[in-house]
C-alpha cells in the first residue's frame, strides 16, 4: 500500500486568480446592486454610471465642435458669416445635448416609449412654474433662426440700456455696456419687446448733435463753423459726397436759434454713441469760440438798442470783435446753401432704395 502523495500548497499565480474573482464578483454585486426600483425600472449603480459617462461624452463632443466652429468664426471677417457659425453651433450645442439626455434615460432603462408620460409631466410643469423659462428658451431658438440679432450686434433696449451682443444662451442674452458692465437680459425680450438694433442692416448710423447760437448771429458763420468741428473729430465718416456732414436750422428756441450737426459716424464710433457725441460737443465749442459766435443761456435782458446804433441785432452779437475769421464771397455763397433741402431733394441710396428696410427719420 502506497503512502498518499502530501497535499501541495497553492502557487502565487493561483492565489492572484483567487483574489481576482473574489474581487470582480465584489465589483459585479456592486455595479448590479439595486439603488431604487420605480415601477419596472431599477437603478443600479452601473446604470447610472454609463448614463453619466453617455451625457459627458455628448457634452465632450458638442464642445470640441464648438471650439473648432470658433476657430473657423474668428478667422472670418464677415460679420453675417462668424453669426452663422455661432448660430450653428448653439444648435448643435442644444441637439447634442438632447441626444446625449435621451440615451442616458436609455442607459438607465426609461425608453423612449415613456417619453409621452414625462411630456405630459413637463407640460404641467409648464402650466404652473416653467412658462417662462421656456418661453425665454424658445425665443432664444428664434433669435438663433431668425439672425434679427447676432453676436456683435450694439442694440439699444426699450429701458435705455445700450452695448454689445456677446452671447446668446438658453436663458438670456448677455450684452456689454460701454462701461464695461454686464446685463443679462431675458430672451423673451428681444421677441416680445422693442428693441433698436444699430449694427442690423449697416454698421455706419448718422448721429446729429445740437447745440445753439444766439439770436442774429450769421448763418453761414455758424455752418462754417460747425462743419470745422466736423473735420477735427475722427470719427466723422467723410468731408466729402453724400455722407458728408450737413448742418440744419432745426428751430427757434426761446433764447437761441437751434441748428443741429448731422455727421455720418465710422463703423467703430457706431458703438460708442455717448463718447462719440461727448467729442462732437468738445470740437462745437472749441469751433464757436473760435468764430466768436455766443452760445447763450435762457436769460432776460434789457437791451437798450440805440445805444448800440443797431435795432435788429442783440448787445452780445454787436459787440463781437472783429478777430473773427472773415468769409469770402465764394465761401459764402457755398455756406449759404440750405442742407436740409438738399437732403430732400438727394436720389436714395442704394440700401434706401424701394423695397429696403429703413429706420424712420428721427
Amino acid at each position: 500500500m502506497s503512502p498518499k502523495p502530501a497535499p501541495t500548497e497553492p502557487g502565487l499565480s493561483d492565489r492572484l486568480q483567487d483574489a481576482g474573482e473574489a474581487i470582480g464578483s465584489g465589483a459585479r454585486w456592486a455595479w448590479d446592486v439595486e439603488l431604487l426600483q420605480v415601477s419596472d425600472v431599477v437603478l443600479t449603480p452601473g446604470k447610472l454610471t454609463l448614463a453619466v459617462l453617455m451625457f459627458v461624452a455628448a457634452w465632450t463632443v458638442s464642445r470640441w465642435i464648438q471650439r473648432g466652429l470658433d476657430r473657423v468664426e474668428q478667422r472670418s471677417s464677415d460679420v453675417n458669416r462668424r453669426a452663422a457659425f455661432y448660430a450653428v453651433g448653439r444648435v448643435i450645442h442644444y441637439t447634442l445635448l438632447i441626444i446625449g439626455a435621451m440615451l442616458a434615460l436609455e442607459m438607465i432603462g426609461i425608453h423612449a416609449s415613456r417619453f409621452a408620460v414625462l411630456a405630459g409631466a413637463i407640460g404641467v410643469g409648464l402650466g404652473f412654474g416653467l412658462q417662462a423659462i421656456f418661453n425665454n428658451f424658445v425665443s432664444g431658438l428664434i433669435l438663433l433662426f431668425d439672425r434679427s440679432l447676432k453676436v456683435g450686434d450694439f442694440v439699444e433696449l426699450e429701458s435705455g440700456v445700450h452695448g454689445e451682443v456677446r452671447d446668446i444662451k438658453i436663458r438670456a442674452t448677455r450684452i456689454v455696456t460701454n462701461d464695461n458692465l454686464d446685463i443679462l437680459v431675458p430672451n423673451s425680450e428681444f421677441v416680445s419687446g422693442r428693441v433698436v438694433n444699430w449694427t442690423h442692416r449697416d454698421v455706419s448710423r448718422r448721429m446729429r448733435i445740437p447745440f445753439g447760437v444766439a439770436y442774429g448771429s450769421d448763418k453761414e458763420r455758424v455752418k462754417q463753423a460747425a462743419l470745422e468741428a466736423a473735420g477735427e473729430v475722427p470719427f466723422t465718416l467723410s468731408m466729402e459726397g453724400q455722407r458728408a456732414p450737413q448742418v440744419w436750422l432745426a428751430g427757434f428756441g426761446d433764447s437761441s436759434l437751434d441748428f443741429e450737426l448731422v455727421v455720418w459716424l465710422t463703423a467703430e464710433a457706431t458703438k460708442r454713441p455717448s463718447a462719440v457725441r461727448a467729442a462732437y460737443n468738445w470740437a462745437l465749442e472749441t469751433a464757436l469760440a473760435k468764430h466768436e459766435l455766443v452760445i447763450p443761456f435762457p436769460q432776460r435782458d434789457l437791451h437798450v438798442r440805440s445805444w448800440l446804433g443797431k435795432s435788429d441785432a442783440p448787445a452780445a452779437t454787436a459787440a463781437a470783435t472783429d478777430s473773427a475769421p472773415l468769409l469770402s464771397s465764394e465761401q459764402r455763397a457755398e455756406l449759404a446753401r440750405n442742407d436740409a433741402i438738399d437732403e430732400v431733394k438727394a436720389p436714395p441710396s442704394a440700401d434706401e432704395a424701394p423695397g429696403a428696410e429703413s429706420a424712420p427719420d428721427r
